[in-house]
Order: structure tokens, then C-alpha cells, then sequence
């Protein structure tokens, strides 16, 4: 029993920090965000990193499913006057490294679709990694106008309304020919037709037969019809009649009285 409680403390420590010791060349920790997650032609895209420990040496950016000298874009060592060193795999594409880890690619093109993978050393013995994999689509090509599918309701309503138009004009027009044809000369009570007013005289004239025949006067000498009798003269009232033949009734005796016979 004694033996056994003598066990090294200091073996005990060291497994106790082995356990809590994170592997070499842990992923776990770091995350890549893609910004746009489905990036454009032309487009910036953001590789945002995400788990960056407060203090670390370096990090280095791969475009390529292995990490080498071949395929680095670029490495970014914080506290230089010029901390970001272009790599090999560079090329003309436009980069820029952040302090926090993240790299922003400026216009990206379908042709940097790929594999794209960190490594940030903590220290000479631990470096953290991490990859994604970016595509780069072409820009969607417009598709040509179409119009919308009409509805059936819709396609119906369309009709009935067109249809409800033209009977609507067509009985306006036939109201319009009706009135128009019964219009004319009113008739007023008597049954002889209303003159309008013509050649800007407002009078309004009526037509009446004589209540008397007319004598056609003396001195009409024009020719006359021989189909039609002589026009005859009107006879005299019957009060002016016995006053013509008053004086051979009752002559007058006084100018008989006044005859003297001559010696």
C-alpha cells in the first residue's frame, strides 16, 4: 500500500496537460466563412476566418488541396512593416490578408474556383488549419421577357366585360336610330302639323279656311280658267238692302211743292 501511494506526481501533471493539450495541426478550432456563400464573376469574396487565437506567429493562405511552396498565395506576418509575402500561386489575382486571419479576393473569376486552405502557427510546435471550397459562377444570363400564364377567371372576365361593351354600344346606337326616325313635324291637338320657324323669323303661323267666300275684285282683269264658273258678288245684308229702296217708298213731297207753273 505504501508503494502504491508514492505514485509520481509529476507523471500526473504531465497527463493531465497532455489531455487538455489541443493535437498538432488542429482544424476544430479554425472556421472558414464565405462571403458571399455563392460568389459571382466580378465579385468580391471574403474568406473570413473564424476561432483565430488572441496571439499567434503567422498564417499562410493555400489555393490547392495540398499546402506547399507550389500552391501558396501568400503569407501575412503580423508586426512587419510589409506583413503580407506573396507566394508563388499568387499570380495576378488580386489578395489582401487582414491581422484577424481573414484574406479577401477582389474580383473573383470562375478560373479561382478551388480548394482554398489556412494554416496559422500558434507556435513552432502547434498549427491550426482549416479549408473550404469555393465556386465561382458565371453570371446568370437574363432570360427573355415571357409574359405570366393568364388565369382562367381572369381570361373569363376579359371576355364577359368585352362582350357586355358591345351590347352596350349597340343598343346606344339603336336607341339613337329609333329616336332619330320617329322624330319629325309634332302634331298639335287639332291635328294640323306645327311649323317650325323658318329663315330666322320666330313667328309661328297657322293655317285656317275662310269662314266667308272671297269675291274676286272688279278690277281683276286677268284671264281666267274656263273650267272654273265666274266668281259672283256677295250679297248684300238685308238692313242695307231696304235702306237703298227707303226713298221710293216714302218719296219726298216737299220738292214736288216747290213747282210754280209759268203763265
Amino acid at each position: 500500500m505504501g508503494t502504491r501511494s508514492c505514485f509520481p506526481k509529476g507523471l500526473l501533471l504531465s497527463a493531465c496537460l497532455l489531455a487538455l493539450w489541443p493535437p498538432h495541426g488542429s482544424r476544430a478550432a479554425l472556421q472558414i466563412q464565405k462571403i458571399p456563400e455563392q460568389p459571382q464573376k466580378n465579385q468580391d469574396l471574403l474568406l473570413s476566418l473564424q476561432g483565430v487565437p488572441d496571439s499567434f506567429q503567422d498564417f499562410t493562405w493555400y489555393r490547392g488541396a495540398e499546402a506547399h511552396g507550389g500552391t501558396m498565395l501568400f503569407t501575412y506576418i503580423p508586426g512587419l512593416q510589409r506583413p503580407q509575402r506573396p507566394g508563388s500561386a499568387l499570380g495576378q489575382r488580386d489578395v489582401v490578408g487582414f491581422p484577424n486571419g481573414s484574406m479577401l479576393l477582389r474580383r473573383a473569376q470562375p478560373s479561382d474556383s478551388g480548394t482554398y486552405q489556412v494554416a496559422v502557427a500558434i507556435n513552432p510546435a502547434w498549427t491550426m488549419r482549416a479549408k473550404t471550397e469555393v465556386r465561382v459562377a458565371e453570371k446568370p444570363q437574363k432570360l427573355p421577357a415571357t409574359s405570366p400564364p393568364l388565369d382562367a377567371g381572369l381570361l373569363a372576365a376579359t371576355v364577359i366585360g368585352c362582350l357586355s361593351t358591345g351590347l352596350l354600344l349597340a343598343g346606344s346606337l339603336a336607341f339613337l336610330l329609333v329616336t332619330r326616325g320617329c322624330s319629325g313635324p309634332r302634331a298639335t291637338t287639332s291635328g294640323k302639323p306645327e311649323l317650325g320657324p323658318r329663315g330666322g323669323d320666330n313667328n309661328v303661323y297657322e293655317v285656317m279656311p275662310s269662314p266667308v267666300l272671297l269675291a274676286t275684285p272688279l278690277g281683276n282683269t286677268g284671264p281666267t280658267s274656263a273650267a272654273s264658273p265666274p266668281t259672283l258678288p256677295l250679297p248684300l245684308r238685308p238692313e242695307l238692302e231696304a235702306h237703298q229702296y227707303q226713298d221710293l217708298l216714302h218719296p219726298d213731297s216737299s220738292p214736288y211743292c216747290q213747282l210754280v207753273p209759268k203763265s
